[in-house]
């Protein structure tokens, strides 16, 4: 492995190399379906995002990032939506495959990094992450903006889903370089949120997630930030 750092992308391998590889952990979470994670026992999309839809988002082309087992690309489609959804996982992939196939529903699937997908610039008309953001190193936040601002059209819209400081530790940047752990998932405040998307969004919505008890056709957690923003103009 060459260890020498003579450009941007030298200095984001160095410091992924600092933390856990993320590829093999999402493939051990994925392996068992029955276990009790929150949005495994649920197979329909965040009430968030059918609020969305309910009051007047009507994208053509959609991206979601960390897509999991599916479930939210799915509506999405069956919205009438062309969907790319990526997952680092092949076990998730794998999955969403085949609940997709199951609802008769043509959803793009990509296993591989948001980082590594390859895509024509101001592509899409809403980009979508549920549950990637608080797992991201702070150093691949940035390349995780330059990611949305590239890839949304003019104006385009970006839905987040993230923890908030019940769902995760609110963890300083620094503190886990120092201690080499994402401690679970970072738990943002809502300024900590607005400090890194205010330059390039406006905020549409901002507020808790509704928890929904289950069983639901949708999900729904209050450990969790949901969001809708607008690109802005250059």
């Amino acid at each position: 492995m060459k260890e020498s750092i003579l450009n941007y992308e030298d200095l984001m391998g160095m410091l992924d190399h600092l933390l856990r590889d993320p590829k093999e952990f999402w493939e051990r979470f994925y392996v068992d379906r029955e276990k009790d994670v929150p949005f495994f026992r649920v197979a329909g999309p965040d009430e968030n995002l059918v609020e969305y839809f309910s009051n007047g988002l009507m994208p053509g082309r959609v991206l979601e990032m960390g897509c999991g087992p599916g479930r939210n690309a799915i509506y999405m489609a069956q919205q009438g939506c062309k969907v790319d959804a990526i997952d680092l996982s092949e076990n998730a992939i794998q999955w969403a495959k085949e609940r997709s196939r199951e609802a008769a529903i043509e959803i793009d699937f990509h296993c591989e990094s948001v980082f590594d997908f390859s895509f024509n610039p101001n592509s899409y008309d809403f980009i979508y992450d549920c549950g990637l953001l608080h797992h991201l190193a702070p150093h691949r936040r940035l390349t995780y903006l330059e990611f949305l601002k590239k890839a949304l059209k003019p104006h385009g819209h970006f839905g987040l889903v993230c923890f908030n400081t019940a769902g995760g530790k609110d963890t300083s940047d620094w503190e886990i370089y120092r201690s080499g752990s994402l401690k679970g998932g970072i738990g943002y405040t809502e300024e900590r949120l607005r400090d890194i998307f205010a330059d390039d969004f406006e905020f549409v919505d901002f507020r808790a997630m509704k928890k929904i008890t289950q069983p639901s056709e949708h999900f729904g957690e209050d450990f969790l930030w949901v969001s809708l923003m607008q690109l802005k103009s250059n």
